[in-house]
């Protein structure tokens, strides 16, 4: 590409936009010949915007996945860019790789969030080894745990994984770095979803015979029939339909939460819909589209009212359910603690209701994944009755193992 050309943005499902026309030869030096429109100069400015604030967030994804890619760098590929055809994803793709990674230990990192944040195609697998922490564990004999005060049980060394061990912990005990590194791995989770078959029909190679199509194209070929045509039925995501409880009680889980809803959406926009749930219900699908888990729950935050406020599930349950919202067929998960303000009463039958519309119910509350655990609240003890899957939501396992039951829902 020529100097001066104005690169687009990759559009976010990854195909490359069509480039703007133009014409031979370079253009005209200063002071000759007739100048621009003023039309042609604010789409100029606009293209360059749209490639700057794209970029940008991409460079964010970079730093929430573990890459430096800091102000120099996210400079750099913006010059890099106006070098190349930004229209292209594999020109696109060098320029942010050269600029953006500074080694080896990024190449895979890069390349997994160029996927997630273009709609690419999956990234290879790296084959690097992950980081091991080495943890000493002293086994002692029977004869010297008798009698014996001396501490020399042979000393056996055991690896595992640092984002084994973290996957693991709770949330709500993590450090700000620890939390931190969670939400990077919240960010690469790959939420598959089951496909359903719809009740459209759409032209395919086997199924059922298309009649209409193949009496159509007989009688335009004046009663010969050359080929039979067939169809099948079309394959959706399964939908699922999140209800995040933002209270008091659950502002330790809220944002990791929202953060895995987020991936939820980012892999399927259209099937997934997301409302917080405080003393009133929100939907917030929208601000959850934006491709950047941060800049996502800045948007979730200021778009909630009741952050951190009581919980009265059963009235919002009866709004949801009330306003048709997408139950019915659904996988629908509510994430909360079971502290009612409410009356459970009024729960139980919301809950009741919703189990006859939905095609599964799942319940996760952060506190299950804590030894020696009992429901005994007053809400849980009204909506157990009427889920089907009551699982933890504590650690980033408990999330992977939800993602994993919602992919086979």
């Amino acid at each position: 590409m020529a100097d001066g050309t104005t690169p687009h943005a990759i559009p976010p499902n990854g195909a490359p936009a069509a480039p703007p026309a133009r014409g031979h030869g370079a253009p005209p030096p200063s002071g000759a010949g007739p100048r621009p429109a003023a039309g042609a100069e604010g789409r100029a400015a606009e293209g360059e915007a749209a490639v700057a604030a794209t970029m940008t967030g991409f460079a964010r994804t970079l730093r929430a996945a573990g890459v430096a890619a800091d102000h120099e760098r996210t400079r750099n590929l913006l010059l890099a860019l106006r070098h190349v055809d930004a229209a292209d994803p594999g020109q696109v793709y060098w320029a942010g790789r050269l600029t953006l990674c500074a080694g080896p230990d990024d190449l895979p990192r890069y390349d997994r969030c160029f996927a997630a944040y273009f709609g690419g195609e999956r990234p290879r697998p790296s084959r690097r080894a992950p980081t091991t922490i080495t943890i000493t564990r002293h086994t002692v004999s029977p004869d010297s745990a008798e009698g014996r005060d001396d501490d020399s049980g042979e000393a056996v060394p055991a690896t595992a994984t640092r984002a084994e061990v973290l996957r693991h912990r709770d949330v709500a005990r993590l450090t700000a770095a620890e939390r931190a590194e969670v939400n990077r791995m919240l960010a690469l989770l790959r939420a598959r979803r089951e496909q359903r078959r719809s009740r459209r029909y759409v032209p395919a190679r086997a199924g059922r015979l298309d009649v209409r199509r193949t009496t159509r194209e007989t009688l335009r070929r004046g009663g010969e029939t050359a080929r039979l045509y067939r169809r099948a039925r079309r394959e959706r995501p399964r939908r699922v339909v999140l209800i995040v409880d933002v209270s008091g009680s659950m502002a330790a889980y809220a944002d990791t939460l929202l953060r895995f809803a987020h991936a939820l959406v980012r892999r399927e926009p259209r099937a997934t819909e997301v409302f917080s749930a405080g003393t009133r219900l929100t939907r917030v699908t929208a601000e959850l589209r934006h491709r950047d888990p941060d800049t996502a729950m800045r948007l979730v935050s200021a778009a909630v009212p009741d952050w951190s406020g009581g919980t009265r599930l059963g009235d919002e349950l009866k709004a949801f359910l009330d306003r048709r919202s997408g139950a019915r067929g659904a996988v629908v998960v509510i994430a909360s603690d079971g502290w009612e303000r409410g009356d459970p009463a009024l729960l139980g039958r919301q809950m009741a209701r919703l189990s006859r519309l939905a095609r599964r119910v799942v319940w996760v509350n952060p506190h299950k994944g804590r030894d020696g655990y009992q429901p005994l609240t007053g809400g849980m003890r009204a909506a157990l009755p009427h889920v089907d899957s009551f699982v933890a939501g504590h650690s980033l396992a408990a999330f992977e193992e939800l993602a994993e039951r919602l992919a086979h829902a």
